[in-house]
């Protein structure tokens, strides 16, 4: 039976370093990887598990990025990227094709078969499908956080990222969108993946506004917030 999980979120901060402590000091996560070639893009980042899923934290490092053209929009720090991981990619490319949706970057190095879609095509936010070579298992390998995230998980205060929400100027037709490219079913403004629930909410700036996190214990941890995006 085919899947789709929710892995990755990704957030653009203009201070990378003050939002890594930040968010190790808030939710207990430890910087599993700093993947030197986003420095392509003009990037610097840091991965962070949650459980078997991740925070990315990307900060840009010269003009005309694509991550500080989000910036730009959303008036500062952001929700930039929501990452499928996928043990079908034929079947997602060919949803993507049949939809008409644009695939803006595709990669595929390192076991990873990597498809960023055209957020204009998608609206909400940049959405990312990924198929990893072994990963079947969540708690296997995810090229993007490194070849031992694993050592580096802490489930102190988190254990999983749940869900998200994506401000949208026409939720509804976001949620139907989304749901075509993923196949996954709605219910109302939601649909649901593997793992975890996909919301839309109205929104005059179109991104990812929300993380949900799942507490490992019976106390939640206090919402955090890097301009637009909040973690609750």
């Amino acid at each position: 039976m085919t899947w789709t999980r929710l892995r990755q979120v990704a957030l653009v901060v203009s201070d990378l370093e003050a939002t890594v402590e930040a968010l190790g000091d808030a939710l207990g996560l430890k910087v599993a990887f700093r993947d030197p070639s986003v420095g392509a893009f003009g990037l610097r980042n840091a991965v962070l598990p949650v459980g078997s899923q991740f925070v990315e934290v990307l900060s840009p490092t010269r003009a005309g990025t694509a991550a500080g053209r989000q910036m730009d929009r959303a008036g500062g720090d952001a929700g930039y990227m929501v990452i499928m991981h996928t043990d079908d990619h034929p079947a997602a490319r060919s949803r993507v094709r049949n939809l008409g949706v644009r695939v803006a970057f595709e990669a595929d190095h390192d076991g990873l078969r990597l498809m960023q879609l055209h957020p204009s095509d998608t609206a909400g936010s940049f959405l990312e499908i990924d198929f990893q070579a072994g990963g079947d298992d969540p708690e296997g390998p995810w090229a993007p956080a490194g070849p031992d995230w694993q050592s580096k998980v802490d489930r102190s205060k988190v254990d999983a990222i749940s869900g998200v929400t994506l401000a949208s100027t026409d939720p509804a037709a976001t949620c139907r969108r989304w749901a075509e490219i993923l196949a996954a079913p709605m219910d109302g403004l939601s649909l649901k993946v593997e793992n975890a629930t996909v919301n839309f909410e109205h929104g005059e700036r179109e991104g990812l506004v929300e993380v949900l996190l799942h507490p490992s214990g019976a106390e939640r941890p206090e919402p955090l917030s890097f301009g637009s995006l909040r973690f609750v």
